[in-house]
C-alpha cells in the first residue's frame, strides 16, 4: 500500500466542529487506499483520549500539544521575520523532525496538507518525488481582511497584515501544490481569480453531511425545560466569528422576536465559550449550554435553527447539519454562501437585524411551514451533499500522474522577507519514527 502523509492543524477527530469533520472525512476516506501516516496539532484536553482510536486506522501518528497561550507568544515571531502569525503559531520542531524522518524512512508517494497553515512543514524541505495535495478550506487571507475591517487600531492593522501576507503565501502555496481544494465553488472562484494562481489546478471539494448521523425524528429526548419554542446556534463558541454571530443576534435581532413572541428562547450550544458569550446568559431568556456530548437533540428539538453569522467563509456545516435534520434554518447571506440551496424553500435568508428577527419570528408563528421547510431542506441535502459526492472530486484528483500536472517553479532556494514559508530556526534534530509519538 502506498504512503500517504496527512498534515492537519487540528485532531481529525472526533468530527465535532467544523474542519474537524471535513479532515475526518477526508482521512478516513484516504485511508482506505493509502497507509496513512497523520502528522497533527491537539488543542482541546478532552481529545487526547481519541488518539487510539486514530493509531488504529494510521500506519503511523506524531501528535503535538497546542497550548494557546504559547502558540500565541510564539505566532509574535512573524513580526520580525515578514511571516504571516499563523505561521509560527502552528510550529512545532518535533512536528518537523517528524516529517523529515519520515521522508528519509518511507517512500511518500502523497503529502496531504489540511489547511495552508501546515504547508510550511513541507515548504521548508523543498520538493519531493510525492504527489502534494494542499486542501485551503477556505480563502482565510479574506477571512483576516474581514476582521480588520471592524476593529480599531492597533488590531486592525495586525489583522490586515495577516490578511496581506496571508494571500501572498497562498498563491505560493498553491504555485508549488500539483493540486489545490477549496469547500465551495464560490471560494474556489475567489482564489483562481487572484494573480499568479495556477487556476487549473484550483478545485472545489464541497463538504457533505452524515445523513445517518444527522437524520431527522430521531428518538432523542429533548434536553429543553419546559418553556416557549427555542431558537438554537450550535458552534465552537471560542470561535471569532461564532462569538460575533451570537452576540448580535442577541442584541440586535433576539429582542425583535421576543417582541413578536415572549415565550421565546435563545440556546448558544458549543464548548468554550468566549466571555462576552457567557454574559449573554444574564438574559434570563437566553441559555450558553457550553460543550455538550451530542448537540442533535439540541439541534432536533429545537424550533428554529439560526445561523446569523456576519463573517464567514466556505460552507457552515451548521446549516447543513440543522437542514439534514429537517430543522428550518434562518441564515445569513453571508452563512448561505455556498450552499447549493433555494434560499425561500429550503431555508430562508435574511441580512439585517429587522429583517432576520421577521423571519425567525414568522417562522415561530407557523409550524406548518417550518415543516414544510424541513422536509425541503432534507431532501435537498439528500440531493447534493452525501459525502460520497463531495469525496469523488478527490478520487479524480488522486488519480492523475504527475505528468499531467503543469509544471511549477522551483522552491525558494533560502529563507528570507515575506517571500519565504520556512520556520524556525536552529538545527532540527528528527526524532526517530515510531508507530506513534505524543508530544504531551
Amino acid at each position: 500500500m502506498r504512503n500517504l502523509l496527512f498534515l492537519a492543524h487540528r485532531i481529525p477527530y472526533p468530527p465535532n466542529k467544523g474542519d474537524k469533520i471535513r479532515s475526518w472525512h477526508l482521512l478516513r476516506h484516504l485511508a482506505d487506499s493509502f497507509a496513512v501516516h497523520l502528522g497533527c496539532f491537539v488543542d482541546d484536553e478532552d481529545d487526547w483520549r481519541h488518539v487510539g482510536f486514530l493509531e488504529e486506522i494510521c500506519a503511523s501518528c506524531r501528535f503535538a500539544r497546542l497550548d494557546p497561550r504559547w502558540a500565541r507568544l510564539r505566532s509574535l515571531r512573524g513580526l520580525a521575520t515578514g511571516a504571516p502569525l499563523t505561521f509560527p503559531y502552528f510550529w512545532d520542531a518535533g512536528l518537523a523532525g517528524w516529517v523529515e524522518a519520515l521522508h528519509r524512512s518511507h517512500d511518500i508517494a502523497v503529502e496531504f496538507v489540511f489547511s495552508s497553515s501546515m504547508a510550511p512543514y513541507l515548504e521548508r524541505r523543498g520538493r519531493s518525488a510525492a504527489r502534494r495535495i494542499v486542501d485551503f478550506i477556505d480563502v482565510d487571507s479574506e477571512k483576516w481582511a474581514q476582521y480588520a475591517e471592524s476593529q480599531a487600531w492597533p488590531m486592525r492593522f495586525i489583522y490586515g497584515r495577516e490578511g496581506r501576507l496571508l494571500a501572498d503565501a497562498e498563491r505560493r502555496i498553491a504555485a508549488d501544490a500539483d493540486a489545490s481544494f477549496f469547500v465551495s465553488e464560490a471560494e474556489a472562484a475567489l482564489f483562481r481569480r487572484r494573480p499568479g494562481v495556477p487556476s487549473e489546478r484550483v478545485h472545489a471539494l464541497g463538504n457533505g453531511v452524515d445523513l445517518a448521523f444527522f437524520a431527522p425524528h430521531r428518538d432523542l429526548p429533548s434536553p429543553y425545560p419546559a418553556g416557549g419554542p427555542v431558537l438554537v446556534f450550535t458552534g465552537a463558541m471560542d470561535y471569532r466569528a461564532n462569538v460575533d454571530a451570537v452576540c448580535w443576534f442577541a442584541r440586535e435581532a433576539f429582542p425583535l422576536i421576543r417582541e413578536m413572541d415572549a415565550t421565546a428562547r435563545f440556546f448558544i450550544v458549543g464548548a468554550r465559550p468566549a466571555p462576552e458569550v457567557q454574559r449573554l446568559a444574564g438574559d434570563p431568556s437566553i441559555t450558553v449550554t457550553g460543550r455538550v456530548e451530542d448537540v442533535r437533540p439540541y439541534v432536533t428539538h429545537a424550533a428554529v435553527a439560526v445561523a446569523p453569522l456576519r463573517i464567514a467563509r466556505g460552507i457552515q456545516n451548521k446549516v447543513l447539519e440543522a437542514m439534514a435534520m429537517a430543522v428550518p434554518v434562518v441564515a445569513t447571506p453571508q452563512a448561505f454562501e455556498g450552499i447549493d440551496a433555494d434560499p425561500q424553500a429550503d431555508l430562508v435568508v435574511a441580512g439585517e437585524a429587522p429583517a432576520f428577527a421577521r423571519a425567525a419570528g414568522e417562522l415561530l408563528a407557523d409550524p406548518a411551514r417550518r415543516r414544510r421547510i424541513g422536509e425541503q431542506a432534507r431532501r435537498r441535502v439528500e440531493e447534493n451533499y452525501g459525502w460520497d459526492r463531495a469525496l469523488a472530486t478527490l478520487d479524480g484528483v488522486l488519480r492523475y500522474s504527475r505528468a499531467d500536472t503543469p509544471s511549477r517553479p522551483a522552491p525558494a532556494a533560502a529563507p528570507g522577507g515575506t517571500a519565504d514559508l520556512r520556520l524556525g530556526t536552529g538545527r532540527l534534530e528528527p526524532d526517530p519514527i515510531t508507530s506513534v509519538r505524543r508530544d504531551r
